[in-house]
């Protein structure tokens, strides 16, 4: 898994950019992201208590965090060809 999608949601977080944060949830490969974005969206439109989309909003970032963690502590593998 590459990181440009948990860069890219953190940018459009930061950014407010919501449209494109929609489209980044329908096109990334990591189902976890995408439901994470989804129930923060969800809140965010529609949530009339403001600790629930708070709630959310860190849920997303406590992940993104997490799977960026994840990301550099794996090992680089490579492959060796024997001649």
């Amino acid at each position: 898994m590459h990181t440009a999608d948990y860069d890219k949601a953190l940018y459009y977080t930061y950014r407010s950019e919501w449209d494109h944060l929609l489209i980044l949830m329908v096109r990334t490969k990591d189902d976890l992201l995408s439901k994470k974005i989804e129930q923060f969206l969800h809140a965010y439109n529609f949530e009339k208590d403001y600790t629930v989309v708070q709630k959310r909003l860190n849920a997303l970032l406590r992940y993104i965090d997490h799977a960026l963690d994840v990301y550099e502590q794996e090992p680089t593998w490579t492959m060796q060809y024997d001649d």
